[in-house]
């Protein structure tokens, strides 16, 4: 078996399940060459990715949840004084994450629901008689769009705007033209600065205006700071939940008794929703740092080394999940793991949840005879798996 989890071509067309499903059963924890790094080890089974998520203490965020290291990749996530969330551990990353993390419960996302709902009609209303439509940028995309423009209190174009420099940054470098994105991180945080300076003079209920004026340990947040944390919030706010809905959708129309099965009893629509981040997965990895040394499924790890989580190889573990390579929108229990484990488990799941549930629902009620239309187009990425582009055609269901 050829194994390569670095080239984006191996998640083109989606996850290469067949080197994952190699690796859970021979090598759960497997050496992987880096052309311009130290190599990595790659790990696949479900308790171990799992696991090293609970153990921040011993498996660190520290310095990037990137492969390839910041001196390496040019794409620095910190300075030295500043860091986004995602590359801390706790204690820091405890005290950062509180800023925000009330926003995100259960109980404030349900609040949100309809008004996400409303809008996911919204999207629905603006495509539905023109018989098709270009799935991700006019649907998956919108809803995440929206939702985040409204909670950090700025324009639905400028959300639009930034989505398009996710899809940019995520990209794979040799797949974009040379400098695309250090240029496209560069217009990020320059939005980023004018949001901060707007909402330090003109605060609002937003949630751009209680980052830009919340402490941490007695210490007001910099501008930097904003700027990675915003980064983060529109990187992650939306790019997962449109590649959730993008691939679910593709997932669906791949499985036609099951998108029958759901429009039959929408009821299935939970278990639906987490059947498909089972399967879709959009976070391909994530990378801790080994701390001190310490030994994983019986392979012992120096400090320093690098460990690459692999969520939809865990996702599809035969060990968790019964038939992982059916999908089934019934499946139950399905403790799949795509938003993460432990201290860094995603802070926008609920809310995401939401999104997903209310853009489904109206897809399965008032959307029949779904076909894609011609080609569809994967991000080149080894880091996110997303449909870029995917034509569909369909006939308003009748009232």
């Amino acid at each position: 078996m050829n194994i390569d989890l670095l080239s984006p071509s191996s998640f083109d067309g989606g996850h290469p399940t067949d080197q994952y499903a190699w690796l859970r059963e021979n090598a759960p924890v497997y050496w992987h060459e880096e052309a311009d790094g130290q190599g990595f080890w790659a790990i696949t089974r479900y308790d171990e990715v799992a696991g090293v998520g609970r153990e921040p203490f011993v498996y660190s965020s520290e310095p990037t949840i990137m492969i390839a290291d910041p001196e390496a990749s040019g794409l620095q996530t910190h300075d030295g004084e500043h860091k986004m969330m995602l590359m801390m551990d706790p204690p820091q990353h405890t005290h950062f994450r509180k800023i925000i993390s009330r926003e995100f419960t259960r109980g404030p996302a349900d609040a949100l629901r309809p008004r996400i709902q409303a809008l996911a009609a919204k999207i629905i209303d603006a495509v539905i008689d023109d018989g098709g439509c270009e799935f991700v940028s006019q649907v998956a995309g919108e809803l995440p769009s929206y939702v985040i423009a409204e909670l950090t209190g700025i324009p639905l174009d400028d959300g639009r705007k930034l989505y398009e420099l996710t899809e940019i940054i995520h990209s794979a470098p040799q797949s974009l033209p040379e400098g695309a994105q250090m240029n496209a991180i560069a217009e990020m945080f320059g939005y980023a600065q004018q949001v901060y300076q707007q909402k330090l003079a003109h605060p609002g209920e937003d949630l751009a205006s209680q980052i830009v004026h919340a402490e941490v340990e007695g210490k007001r947040l910099d501008e930097v700071d904003f700027q990675l944390f915003f980064m983060l919030l529109i990187d992650a706010g939306g790019d997962t939940t449109r590649n959730l809905v993008a691939g679910g959708l593709h997932a669906l129309i791949q499985h036609p008794d099951q998108f029958q099965a759901l429009r039959e009893d929408p009821s299935l629509l939970p278990s639906a929703r987490d059947e498909m981040l089972r399967w879709v997965s959009p976070v391909i990895y994530m990378r801790r740092t080994v701390k001190k040394d310490t030994e994983l499924a019986g392979q012992p790890l120096k400090a320093g080394d690098k460990i690459v989580r692999y969520f939809a190889a865990a996702n599809r573990d035969p060990a968790k999940f019964a038939d992982p390579e059916r999908f089934d929108i019934r499946r139950s229990p399905n403790e799949q793991i795509a938003f993460g484990t432990g201290t860094h488990v995603c802070l926008g799941q609920h809310i995401a949840r939401v999104e997903i549930d209310c853009m489904l629902a109206e897809i399965v009620k008032r959307l029949r005879d779904i076909e894609i239309a011609g080609d569809v187009e994967w991000l080149p990425s080894n880091f996110i798996s997303g449909i870029r582009r995917m034509p569909v055609t369909f006939r308003a269901a009748s009232a």
